[in-house]
């Protein structure tokens, strides 16, 4: 099995003019990226980078971030990517946590570099800033990076992502795992060299990283990015850029015809394949997208960090008839099976916890082989998702058994927005679930039990929240009650809130 530095060398040689990515008016062959990548690889070794370094990138989707990414991979490193949107102190914590030497990050996000711990902060930039220096500025030290050997085996990323205990838990993959990842979904829409793929969603994010970018480079496709997603850009980039397939959650499709008058009149029908994922589609909305959108193409994808991720699919022809499904079975190398309990597997007509056996999982939870040991039964990875199947094996996700709210394709752990809200000066208790929201999927929903003569300033609480939270997880709905639903032993009921929400 290839390593990942193998996967870009090949494409290199193989492909060496045809464009890898593109971004605006900034253009890089493969060939180009190769160069890239040995350069950036050489400055990071002059920064002391080595081995099994832990190196951690936090911005948006650009060139810079890509460069960086192969660049640490050659250099033999654990990549760390960090999603741009998170507050201080959740930066700060998975820099400390996966004992990051060196943080790459967006020069506007670097002005917290306090909260670097231990790291080296570098911008993901050539600008020559005196004590701040980007990570390109000048030239590159050297003839080159020094020759590494790594094997498909080491760890190569760690994928962080909220855990139950309100901690975020880091998945820790190897050069295998993410390779196999982008290779078995790939097989369900059929990536190929011939295509041109649009990367608007988070290059942070597992999806978006292992089976768009880098499968994307494996089978010699090119890459288009945008920063950040925006309505109008997303469909004028892919239009102008020719895009052939596009990956998104299910609002990045529902928002361009919604707020884009002239938005019938975009030619998309050179697009082969559009994919969602983070969340279902229902039967009325899988009709209306068809007909804005001009095309049965579409597909639904499931999956998760642990996994690599690899999942299952919902394919173009059951959009309509199995709306609101995540498939039937899973994708090539991976298997799939519904638990009643640790020894009975259910059947139609039955409810059951989604347990996933892949050749993508991680190697395991970084510094938690605790959480590790309990997230797997016999070489099983239980999901904690609760599904229905019905008379045909299709399966209905009805309900989380770790409580995670999905709010516009991102994953927010009430726990984790329940210890913020818990050390508000005003608030004796709280709970946070998800609402449905039309848009969004859901919506973070925080119910709240003032102490004694104390009056709830509801922008002042989420002022509380934007200081140690990002702005997805902070809640939208805030209510105030006199007391919390409880069982006779005290636990929490938070089957009472989601109904009575």
């Amino acid at each position: 099995m290839w390593t990942l530095d193998a996967v870009l060398a090949s494409a290199a040689a193989k492909f060496k003019t045809r464009e890898a990515l593109v971004a605006g008016d900034r253009r890089l062959s493969f060939a180009d990226l190769d160069a890239a990548a040995s350069d950036a690889a050489a400055r990071l070794q002059a920064l002391g980078i080595g081995p099994g370094d832990a190196v951690a990138l936090q911005g948006r989707n650009t060139i810079d971030w890509v460069v960086a990414f192969f660049g640490a991979v050659r250099a033999g490193a654990v990549t760390v990517p960090i999603n741009h949107k998170l507050a201080g102190p959740e930066t700060a914590y998975i820099l400390d946590h996966s004992d990051a030497r060196l943080w790459l990050v967006d020069r506007d996000l670097a002005h917290g570099a306090d909260i670097a711990g231990a790291a080296v902060v570098r911008p993901l930039d050539a600008a020559d800033d005196g004590d701040l220096p980007g990570l390109f500025s000048g030239a590159a030290p050297g003839d080159g990076p020094a020759p590494v050997t790594m094997t498909d085996t080491d760890p190569v990323e760690i994928l962080y992502t909220s855990g139950t205990t309100g901690r975020p838990k880091g998945c820790l993959h190897s050069h295998a795992n993410v390779l196999l990842a982008g290779v078995g979904s790939s097989l369900v829409y059929g990536l190929g060299p011939s295509d041109r793929v649009l990367l608007a969603m988070p290059v942070w994010h597992s999806f978006p990283l292992n089976n768009m970018l880098i499968n994307s480079i494996f089978v010699g496709a090119t890459v288009v990015l945008l920063p950040e997603y925006h309505p109008l850009h997303f469909v004028q980039t892919m239009r102008d850029e020719g895009c052939t397939l596009f990956f998104g959650a299910p609002i990045a499709f529902l928002m361009p015809p919604r707020m884009l008058p002239h938005f019938d009149s975009i030619d998309l029908s050179h697009v082969r394949a559009w994919i969602y994922g983070g969340g279902p589609i229902d039967a009325g909305t899988a009709r209306m997208l068809a007909e804005r959108y001009r095309s049965d193409r579409f597909y639904q994808v499931f999956g998760m960090t642990e996994t690599g991720p690899t999942g299952t699919a919902l394919y173009p022809e059951e959009q309509i008839a199995k709306a609101g499904s995540i498939g039937r079975v899973a994708v090539s190398g991976c298997d799939l099976k519904v638990m009643r309990d640790t020894e009975t597997e259910a059947g139609p007509g039955e409810t059951g916890e989604i347990w996933l056996r892949c050749q993508s999982m991680m190697l395991g939870y970084h510094k938690d082989p605790d959480a590790t040991a309990a997230a797997f039964h016999d070489g099983w990875y239980r999901s904690g998702d609760l599904a229905r199947i019905d008379e045909d094996g299709y399966l209905f996700i009805i309900d989380r058994l770790k409580d995670m709210i999905v709010t516009g394709g991102e994953n927010v752990y009430s726990k984790e927005v329940e210890d913020v809200l818990a050390g508000h000066p005003g608030i004796a208790e709280v709970a946070v679930i998800g609402t449905p929201h039309e848009e969004w999927g859901e919506t973070v929903t925080a119910i709240i039990v003032a102490r004694a003569d104390t009056a709830i300033d509801e922008d002042e609480v989420k002022a509380h929240c934007a200081a140690n939270l990002a702005r997805y997880k902070i809640p939208r709905i805030i209510r105030v009650v006199d007391a919390l639903p409880r069982t006779p032993t005290g636990k929490l009921q938070k089957f009472l809130l989601r109904q009575g929400a």
